[in-house]
């Protein structure tokens, strides 16, 4: 109950620029029940700040979170047909961008993210991981994928989310190699494409080169 809620609250970090200011964790079933002795709540809030699962200040990440200006409430929610471990994130930067990001911590550290800003998701996080929000107009597939092709870069699963047609919609796409963040900065540019993350598990120390 602790490595798989840091790891939905790293993802869901990694999906809102700007700093973190306010948070609400909505727990549901065995999280709701359990949060306080298994320290889930600290987990989820040591995810947000960044620490790994194995920092030793994750038993102070409050005091941390209070010290970094980020408020946030705990409370639990009805969910239907989902996984007993399953959190739901709502988060807030300091610029007003605002993230609800549904995740369930599946067991042995891996987590499932199954809802991103209401529109369904189904992914892990456990591999490197282009999440694209675009809008539901001819061409985007393909313009990302050819973005990919062109730096040999393989997708290794696509799923492709919406709203409704023509709306607002939701690319996931795991791939076998690192993902250039030049790459993650072309692709925000491009047209229909609203906003681009990149999850890399392999994220090299140093500065990457285009």
């Amino acid at each position: 109950h602790t490595a798989g809620a840091l790891r939905c609250a790293q993802v869901a970090a990694s999906l809102l620029e700007g700093r973190i200011t306010k948070v609400t964790f909505g727990l549901w079933n065995s999280f709701a029940h359990t949060y306080r002795g298994h320290g889930t709540d600290r987990a989820l809030v040591a995810g947000l700040l960044g620490l790994r699962p194995d920092d030793p200040r994750l038993p102070d990440s409050f005091a941390l979170a209070e010290e970094a200006g980020m408020k946030f409430t705990i409370h639990p929610v009805e969910l239907r047909a989902a996984h007993p471990n399953t959190a739901v994130l709502t988060l807030k930067s300091k610029a007003g961008r605002i993230l609800v990001l549904k995740a369930a911590s599946v067991g042995g550290g891996r987590i499932r993210v199954t809802e991103i800003d209401g529109v369904p998701a189904d992914f892990g996080g456990d591999s490197n991981t282009l999440i694209i929000h675009n809008e539901d107009t001819p061409g985007c597939i393909a313009e990302v994928t050819m973005s990919l092709a062109q730096r040999r870069i393989n997708i290794a699963s696509m799923q492709v989310f919406r709203a409704a047609t023509g709306g607002y919609a939701v690319m996931v796409l795991e791939c076998d190699s690192h993902i250039p963040h030049v790459l993650e900065q072309q692709m925000a540019v491009m047209p229909g494409i609203r906003k681009v993350t990149c999850l890399n598990i392999d994220e090299p120390e140093e500065c990457e080169e285009g």
